[in-house]
């Protein structure tokens, strides 16, 4: 007789896989936002392939920090939240929500914002596709079930392959590109200071870590399942940092090879066109228009579940109003005040935006603390703790995160401070 359990065959192991596979994948790649697409074509057009090899950096922080959040929520089968208000105490806690709830209303503004620019690309007037949008996302998560809800956004993750397509379209000089994606550089200059920090920056956003445990906890994925999580989040990661090289490559090949300068990634998709063929610039506008009402969903859905499980509420996708009144409410609101405030005649936004990523930025380094603290409590994880180089890397990662998040929040600012 042999001891332990027998190994599971291949083919149960793959449908084991492809049954957890989700909470990774989609949170990875709701970070490519439309500010951080903005981000990475600016990247691409004012500074060519310069920054590339800086995202096996981005790749590796981000596996870093979503694995230990995967593990926090299947191993104590809790989100966040719930977890922060153990450790910390209801008062805290409330306080870190508060903070977190205005952060991503300002957030979620700035997708029904993409959602906007993407669309008048089209012809599409905001009156228009706002409210279409927002009544589809709401119906999405107000009606579907977990399992409808979480096959929806894996297609809206496979849709960011256009940005690949987008890339390749561009035909960019790939001995150059790989060049440069194995070959350290850095200038001092203030502008590429600034770029270099917001790569790294929009890496990581706190919401991130509350959504992928909540959403690990709803589908109630098992400890001995946590092998295929942790590959999903892995392979979340490195395809989310895949399409960020592609939109900078897309934007390297073409707009900083022709000196064209742009502040959005509508000007990036609207400048392709010319420069790099029609079919590259609508699968650029597609990509744009996909991450924003992707996120749309995403933003508010993770806000919900972290009200809820901070108080002891009801939550959960598969529920209905009835069961989870407080859910579904904090849900609606977050749409309603989302598209409601693109609608309105506001000239700019940008403070707004500049308050969210304060606010993300005093909260990130609260959160990532409290959950390398959570992440080694032995009575909490057994022997799920992390090991010591795991420890190393973590706490190596969180400090380059929050240095960069103050630098990054310091020059929004205070411009002034970033280079005479």
């Amino acid at each position: 007789m042999t001891s332990g359990r027998r190994p599971r065959p291949l083919r149960t192991r793959l449908l084991l896989l492809l049954a957890v596979v989700g909470p990774g994948i989609i949170t990875a790649n709701v970070d490519n936002d439309a500010g951080g697409i903005t981000t990475y074509s600016v990247a691409g057009a004012h500074f060519g392939y310069s920054l590339l090899w800086m995202l096996g950096l981005v790749a590796l922080a981000l596996v870093i920090i979503q694995e230990m959040s995967a593990r926090l929520g299947v191993i104590t089968g809790k989100g966040l939240a719930d977890l922060i208000r153990e450790s910390m105490g209801v008062r805290a806690t409330a306080v870190i929500i508060g903070i977190v709830v205005f952060a991503n209303l300002a957030n979620t503004v700035s997708e029904f914002a993409g959602v906007s620019a993407s669309m008048e690309i089209f012809g599409v007037s905001k009156y228009v596709s706002v409210p279409f949008v927002a009544v589809l996302v709401w119906l999405l998560i107000v009606k579907g079930s977990y399992k409808f809800v979480e096959r929806i956004f894996l297609v809206a993750s496979a849709i960011y392959l256009s940005y690949v397509l987008s890339g390749i379209l561009a035909n960019p000089p790939w001995g150059k590109v790989l060049q440069a994606a194995i070959t350290p550089s850095f200038h001092f200059d203030v502008a590429y200071v600034t770029i270099f920090v917001t790569v790294i920056g929009t890496t990581i956003a706190p919401w991130m870590q509350f959504y992928q445990q909540a959403s690990i906890v709803d589908k109630g994925i098992k400890v001995e399942d946590f092998g295929y999580e942790r590959v999903d989040v892995i392979v979340g990661s490195l395809f989310a940092v895949l399409v960020a090289a592609f939109i900078t490559i897309a934007c390297a090949a073409t707009l900083f090879a022709n000196g064209v300068r742009i502040e959005t990634a509508k000007d990036a998709a609207l400048a392709l066109g010319p420069l790099a063929g029609q079919h590259a610039a609508t699968l650029f506008a597609l990509g744009l228009l996909n991450a924003s009402v992707f996120s749309a969903a995403i933003l508010p859905l993770s806000t919900a579940y972290v009200v809820c499980e901070a108080f002891g509420w009801e939550s959960g996708v598969s529920r209905d109003w009835m069961d989870a009144p407080v859910f579904f409410f904090v849900y609606t609101a977050l749409i309603v005040l989302g598209a409601g405030i693109i609608l309105l005649p506001i000239k700019s936004l940008v403070e707004t935006m500049l308050a969210s990523q304060t606010l993300n930025g005093v909260l990130l380094p609260v959160i990532l603390i409290t959950m390398l603290k959570l992440i080694n409590d032995k009575r909490l994880m057994g022997k799920y703790v992390n090991g010591r180089i795991m420890n190393l890397l973590s706490w190596a990662t969180v400090v380059i995160l929050i240095v960069l998040t103050v630098i990054l929040v310091m020059t929004s600012f205070f411009p002034g401070l970033a280079g005479g």
